[in-house]
C-alpha cells in the first residue's frame, strides 16, 4: 500500500456517502468501511491538515477543490476498472474487490488504454 492508498480510499468513501448522504460525518464513514471511530479521526485530521477536506463545528466533512478532484479520480478508476473486469468474465463481487486493490497503483498510461479499450468495446 503507497502512503496515499488510504486518504484516497477515505476520500472516495465522502465522496460516495456525500452522493446518498445529507451530510457527511466521522461515525458515517466508520460504520461504512468497518472501521474505528478514532482510526477515521486521525484519518480526518490529515486530510484537514493536507485541506482535502473541511470539517466544520457541527463535524460535517465537506471536500475540498483538491479532495473532490482526488475523490473523483479514484471513483473513476474503480469505475472502469470493475466495468472492464466484469466485462471479462469476472464475477462483480471479485471485480469491486479487484478494482479497489488496482486503482490506486494503476499507471495513468494503463488506466487511459483500459478506458479506451471499453469506448471501442461497449460494456453492456
Amino acid at each position: 500500500m503507497h502512503p496515499h492508498e488510504s486518504a484516497e480510499d477515505y476520500l472516495e468513501r465522502i465522496l460516495m456517502l456525500s452522493k446518498t448522504l445529507p451530510v457527511v460525518r466521522s461515525v458515517d464513514i466508520a460504520n461504512d468501511m468497518g472501521y474505528k471511530k478514532s482510526s477515521v479521526s486521525v484519518a480526518m485530521k490529515n486530510l484537514r491538515e493536507a485541506q482535502h477536506i473541511t470539517v466544520t463545528d457541527a463535524g460535517y466533512i465537506y471536500l475540498t477543490e483538491s479532495g473532490k478532484a482526488i475523490a473523483e479520480r479514484i471513483f473513476e478508476r474503480h469505475e472502469v476498472i470493475s466495468a472492464w473486469l466484469t466485462a471479462m468474465g469476472v464475477d462483480e463481487e471479485t471485480a469491486t474487490e479487484d478494482a479497489c486493490r488496482v486503482e490506486h497503483d494503476l499507471s495513468d498510461e494503463s488506466f487511459a488504454a483500459i478506458k479506451s479499450f471499453l469506448k471501442e468495446h461497449p460494456v453492456n
